[in-house]
Formats: C-alpha cells, structure tokens, sequence
C-alpha cells in the first residue's frame, strides 16, 4: 500500500509531473526515429544479416533499440557521445588545460561538455563513413552474403546521404539526451540506452519462443529465471552498498555555545563507476569493426575474434570493465580534494593526521573497495551472457544490459523520491525510505 501511496503522490507534484510526462515525450520521439530507415538501405536485407551474425552486431542492434537491423537515422545511437566521453576522460590526465577546466567549476565543465559535442559529431562522421563503405562491401561479388544486396545505389551519393544522415541523428539523441538531464527526471543518455534496451526484450522473447518452435523447455527457462533473479539481487546489493569512513568534527566556541563535535561518515561507494564501465567497454570493442570496414590493416582478424562472441570477446570485455572502473573512479574522485574540504570543515579522520595523510588514507581504501566494485560488475556482465549463450538463447539479454536497466531505474527513482521529499510528500518506498533510496555499508 506504502508503494501505491508514494506513486499517487506522483500527481501531486506539478513540476515532477512535468519533468516525468517531458521525459516519456523525449523517449517516444526516439522511438518513433528507431524506425526511421536511411535512404538507399534495402531494410529487409539489413535486418536479415544483423540477426543472422549476432555477435557484436547484435550487441550494438540491443544498445541501439533495434535502430542498427533497421539503420535508421539514429543507428549510431549514443556510441559516438560516449566514445568522445571516453576521450574528455582521458584528456584530463594528459592535457593540463583540460584538468584546469575541470577544476573551474560549472563554467569548466560547460566548455568540457562543448568540447565533448564536437568529438561526437567528428566520430559521427568518421563511422557513418565506416558504416557506409562496409555497407557497399557487402553487395560486392564473393563478399559472401546470404542475405542480398543491403545498399540499393552504391556510390560516393549513398556514402553522403549515410554519414549526413546517421550524423544528424546522432546529434539529435545527444540533444535529447541533455533535454531530459534539464529538464526531465533522471540521467538522459542512461535513459535512452534503458528505453532502447527494454524495448529489445519483448523482441528477444518472440526469437527464442520461435527458435523452440513454440515449445517451452521448462529446465531452461527455470534457469534464466533463477540467473536473472540472483543477477538483480547482486546488482541491487552492490549498488547500494557503501564503505563508510569515520569522521570527527572538531569542536569550536562561539561566544557561550559549542559547536562541533559531531561524528559522521563518509561514504565511499562499492561501485563508484556505476554503469559507465560496460557502456564504455562495450564501446570501445565495437570500434574493430568501424576499423574494419575502412580495410585497417589487422583490423578485419580482431573484428572477426570478437564477432565470435566466444572467450575471447568475454576475456577483453571483462578486462577493459575493471580498467574502466579503475580509470573512471580515479578520474572522478580525488582523495587530495576531499582531504582539503575535510580540513577546511574542521574535520578529521580519527588517527589520520588532516592532510596529505588524510588523503593517502582515502585513496588506499577507494583502491581496496574498487577492486571489490570492479570483480562485481565484470561479474555481473560476463557470467549471465556465457550461461544465456550455454543455454543457445538466441536473444542479447545479458549481465551489461541488466545492470544498465537495474542501475537506471534505481537512480530514476532514488530523483523521484527527491522530489517527493523536498515538498513533504512519502517517497515511493513510504515513510522509513529504509530499503530503496538508503544506503548499505559494505
């Protein structure tokens, strides 16, 4: 009742109602542009062979909501924008003009954000271009296709329209995108890889009860169910789940009263990362194939490993997600920084002198709880896909794409219950809110 409550509440809130109905407005407007083919693409064909190859194909087609089997204007999805993310990321440890940026508050982050933006459109550029030559290879005589000519005019025509095209609509979903992080509820772009991903599941379901021929096979769906259960529960736990550093504040005398004294924690989160190390990963191992299509040298026997969707994808995918969760940790939380606002406040870490200790400290048990964070989610987003791919289910559900949905909908309703809070309404989990938006030490 305590949950059916705090959705009513919903109603309530003028400014909530506007952020959540703008948001479902952003999400059917992508949706509708899934299915928006480019010009000079044979779409029959082009469904056939994506469905046909899997893979990392069938990886991108499940980021993308279908827009890849379709190659509709937003085929590209957000790839390109996180691909240039990645990029910022990684300018800020070798670039000094770069860390200055982001060390100037909100008008550093809004020039890196500008900077992003461009990174994305010339990334557009180059892999609609990638898109289009591999596109054109395959109607070439002995290419090997089974599944027809994919380009209906090849052409120096064909390789414009695509790279305008997919450009633009990738530009459009980084738009998008930001609209809802402004003005609607929760992360944008985790929104629509969310949407795009939710969407694919009744698709998914349809292929597998076609591929059994209508017949239920009890053991394997038992399994799935029970892989899936355990999956959400772990991804739940660790989201939430914290490692709380003591802290003393020291006490200080104004006039009569005493101030200070209080003790507190700081929370460290187990997963600092979030989802961002298997969007990144599944991003980067996606590039071999864009490399491919423009004939890199070596490119096209990496690309081929890695369509396999054997160990060897597994293997690099798990290893690039602890990188990533490592590198994106350490770019985002700085243990110096956090030791001098301690220190500014009056506080310390009880027998850790303020500091450089302090933040020596700090930063030895952010690295001990990233290792736990790090072997959590390459465990999470490998061991549900090879299980899925023992069992011969014929659909890309896998541990990265439960986590990223898992991870969405507790952010988007930990905002929602902000909300709630902040004018004095119960939150979605009711008046204790001791099980959804709190915190689990770890």
């Amino acid at each position: 009742m305590a949950l059916f409550r705090g959705f009513g509440n919903i109603g309530k809130v003028p400014e909530l109602r506007r952020r959540i109905l703008f948001t479902l407005v952003v999400i059917a407007i992508y949706r509708v542009g899934v299915f928006v083919t480019t010009p000079g693409i044979d779409r029959k064909a082009m469904k056939s062979m994506v469905q046909g190859e899997g893979g990392l194909l069938g990886l991108f087609n499940l980021f993308s909501g279908g827009a890849l089997e379709n190659l509709s204007i937003f085929a590209l999805g957000i790839m390109p924008y996180i691909s240039a993310s990645i990029i910022m990321q990684l300018m800020t440890m070798v670039s000094k003009h770069v860390e200055e940026l982001r060390k100037e508050g909100e008008s550093g982050r809004r020039k890196l954000e500008q900077y992003t933006r461009y990174g994305t459109i010339v990334l557009s550029i180059f892999q609609g271009f990638g898109i289009a030559t591999w596109l054109e290879g395959l109607n070439e005589p002995g290419s090997g296709s089974a599944y027809g000519d994919v380009v209906t005019d090849p052409g120096w025509g064909f390789r414009l329209m695509t790279i305008l095209t997919l450009t633009t609509g990738t530009a459009l979903i980084m738009w998008l995108g930001e609209q809802v992080t402004e003005r609607g509820i929760g992360n944008g772009m985790s929104l629509i890889i969310f949407a795009s991903i939710v969407s694919s599941i009744p698709t998914g379901v349809m292929q597998y009860w076609g591929s059994t021929g209508g017949t239920i096979e009890p053991l394997v769906v038992t399994v799935l169910g029970g892989v899936l259960l355990i999956s959400i529960a772990v991804v739940v736990f660790f989201e939430r789940a914290q490692r709380r550093i003591p802290i003393q504040y020291a006490r200080r005398q104004v006039g009569r009263r005493v101030y200070g004294g209080q003790s507190a924690h700081l929370p460290l989160k187990v997963n600092m990362a979030s989802m961002i190390p298997p969007i990144f990963a599944s991003s980067l191992l996606m590039f071999p194939t864009q490399l491919a299509a423009m004939d890199v040298p070596g490119m096209q026997t990496l690309s081929g490993l890695l369509n396999r969707g054997d160990w060897v994808f597994h293997s690099m995918f798990a290893a690039l997600v602890v990188f990533f969760c490592f590198f994106y940790t350490a770019v985002t939380f700085q243990p110096v920084d956090v030791a001098d606002n301690l220190r500014k406040q009056q506080a310390n870490i009880p027998g850790i002198r303020p500091g450089r200790q302090t933040a020596e400290y700090i930063e030895k048990v952010v690295s001990r709880v990233t290792v736990g964070g790090a072997i959590y989610v390459a465990t999470i987003c490998v061991v549900p896909a090879v299980i899925a791919q023992s069992l011969r289910v014929p659909f890309q559900f896998g541990g990265t794409s439960l986590m990223i949905v898992v991870g969405v909908a507790l952010e988007t309703v930990n905002q929602i219950e902000a909300h709630l809070i902040t004018r004095s309404y119960e939150g979605l989990t009711g008046p204790r809110m001791t099980r959804l938006s709190g915190r689990r030490p770890a």
